[in-house]
């Protein structure tokens, strides 16, 4: 009988929990190499989140390779998607998402739910990404109905892209309430990443309030947050909202800042042009 953890079984625990759980900011050279599909993939969501997108898609390009299990397999396009919808190619994003609802329809029971809320939820991100706010509502309709089988995680998710669409179409009370319903599901993951976020949102949806000093306010503590856990996309996305809402001297500052995250994005591969920009 085994009694103690294989090497793979621990290098598996520590890419979830730099993926999802509690050491987002783990340095990529202590990350370990993954022994299988889902692992790699699970990497790969650790090496997004930190903005080391070149290494994230090498390990997803990977993944679609060798996965077989359609659930996988799904979410590791979705994930492909989000790469590029986090770098402003929403036309680019959309067929990878499209491609992961498609691959989903294979996966059964609970892996089926998950990989098609994670799809509906990227196609709905991406129609808002490119202006197309009813459909985006449609699918996170899409989505609704899926939650009840899947991780809490996509929960959360739907919640940022529902407080996305209310700030696109001018509804800020709206926005507040779904951004701070992911907050309150967050605080209940083991996922830094998936509290943060949630955090920025609710900073940017109480700026479209008009309480822009309450906004400042939220976005330093997420900036703290943010360099803390080295999740570099987000404090770039904070640093972005800091410098509309602070004051001028501050704003100044958060827009130095901004582009000096963004030129470390690009140094990591954070350079895709976006298409029909």
């Amino acid at each position: 009988m085994q009694t103690t953890a294989s090497p793979a079984d621990i290098g598996s625990e520590i890419l979830v929990s730099t993926a999802f759980g509690l050491t987002p900011g783990l340095a990529a050279t202590e990350l370990p190499e993954p022994a299988d599909p889902l692992s790699r993939w699970y990497r790969a969501v650790a090496l997004g989140g930190q903005g080391r997108y070149a290494a994230a898609r090498a390990d997803l390009l990977r993944s679609a390779r060798t996965a077989t299990d359609p659930g996988l397999r799904s979410l590791v396009e979705s994930t492909r998607g989000s790469l590029l919808r986090q770098l402003g190619d929403h036309a680019g994003a959309a067929a990878f998402d499209g491609r992961a609802a498609a691959i989903a329809f294979g996966a059964t029971g609970a892996a089926r739910a998950e990989a098609l809320a994670d799809a509906y939820t990227g196609l709905a991100a991406d129609a808002l990404g490119t202006g197309r706010l009813a459909l985006a509502r449609t699918l996170l309709g899409r989505v609704r109905p899926l939650l009840t089988d899947a991780p809490p995680r996509a929960e959360v998710r739907w919640h940022w892209v529902r407080a996305e669409t209310a700030l696109a179409g001018g509804e800020a009370d709206p926005a507040l309430r779904d951004a701070r319903a992911a907050v309150a599901l967050a605080a209940a993951l083991p996922s830094v990443r998936h509290q943060v976020k949630s955090a920025l949102l609710v900073a940017a949806a109480t700026a479209a309030t008009g309480d822009l000093a309450g906004a400042a306010e939220l976005a330093l503590r997420v900036d703290a947050d943010c360099r803390e856990n080295s999740l570099l996309p987000l404090r770039w996305a904070t640093a972005m909202l800091r410098s509309g809402v602070a004051e001028p001297a501050a704003a100044r500052a958060a827009a130095a800042e901004a582009a000096d995250h963004g030129a470390r994005l690009r140094a990591f591969g954070g350079d895709i042009a976006p298409l029909g920009a």
